[in-house]
């Protein structure tokens, strides 16, 4: 949908495009400001009042650039740097049954103060997901422990 201006002095249309974001919002405010009042200005241009007044104050702030939408970056990955990513693989790779919850307790003893799920993450995105073991590798382990005890016994 393209909004037109209605020029005051000559009587003629002024066509806005709209993906025109920044002029559009500045015209909101004009019309808002000096032309048909706040009210007629958020209807026509489908904003809330709170955005309006939001937008007023960028554009008394920052001027037309206020009004020009920003382009998002993803947020720095501040708690998991390359060497608290490091010592989870390490840990991981260690032991590859050592919980989330456990690495996270050994990271805190160390100084690192990482969430369990900063470190779900890493496990994910690293590929160290615990493989699920299939019945045949438990009845291996189970008899392996079994034997193990057996032998224990014995010795005693």
């Amino acid at each position: 949908m393209d909004f037109t201006f209605d020029s005051i002095k000559k009587n003629k249309n002024f066509l806005i495009k709209e993906d025109d974001k920044a002029l559009i919002k500045y015209m909101m405010l004009y019309e808002g400001e000096c032309v048909i009042g706040v009210k007629k200005a958020l209807e026509k241009y489908n904003y809330t009042e709170q955005h309006y007044y939001q937008l007023l104050r960028l554009y008394n702030e920052k001027g037309f650039e206020g009004l020009v939408n920003k382009k998002r970056r993803a947020k720095k990955n501040n708690v998991r740097t390359k060497e608290v990513e490091n010592q989870i693989i390490r840990i991981r790779y260690l032991d590859p049954f050592t919980s989330a919850e456990v690495i996270a307790q050994k990271l805190n003893q160390t100084g690192h103060k990482v969430s369990i799920r900063s470190i779900e993450r890493t496990i994910t995105e690293y590929g160290l997901q615990k493989k699920l073991m299939s019945s045949a590798q438990k009845m291996k382990r189970a008899n392996k422990k079994l034997k193990l005890k057996h032998q224990e016994k014995k010795q005693k």
